[in-house]
């Protein structure tokens, strides 16, 4: 079953409205959607290597619009429609102490989040209701989705086949490690901050 996912997945990451696709996922990721957009980063770029960097562009600039999405959930409707989100997340109690903080920090909160597993919607959102200055909200955003995302894209188009040979060897644990990873980030987010 594992295998014809990945399957599909890599068929229709050659559509020709996988962009569009990646968009919305990218979009939807970083201010409300729980699975990042790897899931389809990945499997596109394997799939047209030469388009690489046109497909980390989309999903960087796709990113942080929903980065701003989450900063206006935050700002314009935190109470009707980011409390729940902050709850799901078991924020709740913490959040009023991690808002005192958030501005002080807060480009660099932005950067680390955007860049690493934790999941990226909580810290859009915080910025909103903290009112991070917006330009450094956007900037921290930029640079820290962009560098993730580059990354992923210029570590695949450099290693290409033997990445997509040892992906689709080790299918079955990598989809564990990256499930173990998704879990880590949320439970980082629930339990350290």
């Amino acid at each position: 079953m594992l295998r014809k996912l990945y399957d599909r997945t890599m068929a229709l990451s050659a559509h020709r409205h996988a962009l569009w696709v990646l968009a919305a996922v990218s979009f939807a990721e970083s201010s409300v959607f729980p699975i990042p957009p790897d899931v389809l980063l990945i499997p596109m770029v394997l799939a047209a290597r030469g388009s690489a960097w046109r497909i980390a562009l989309v999903c960087t600039v796709a990113s942080v619009l929903g980065g701003l999405a989450g900063y206006g959930i935050g700002y314009f409707l935190f109470e009707a429609v980011g409390r729940p989100i902050v709850d799901f997340y078991g924020l709740g109690n913490q959040f009023a102490q991690f808002q005192a903080r958030y501005n002080e920090w807060g480009a660099w909160i932005v950067f680390v989040a955007g860049f690493s597993p934790i999941p990226y919607k909580i810290f859009t959102i915080a910025s909103g209701v903290t009112v991070l200055d917006p330009w450094v909200f956007v900037f921290a955003s930029a640079i820290s989705r962009g560098a993730r995302f580059f990354l992923v894209a210029a570590l695949l188009w450099y290693f290409g086949e033997p990445i997509r040979a040892f992906i689709e060897k080790y299918l079955g644990w990598l989809t564990a490690l990256f499930v173990v990873l998704l879990f880590v980030g949320f439970a980082l987010v629930r339990f350290v901050l």
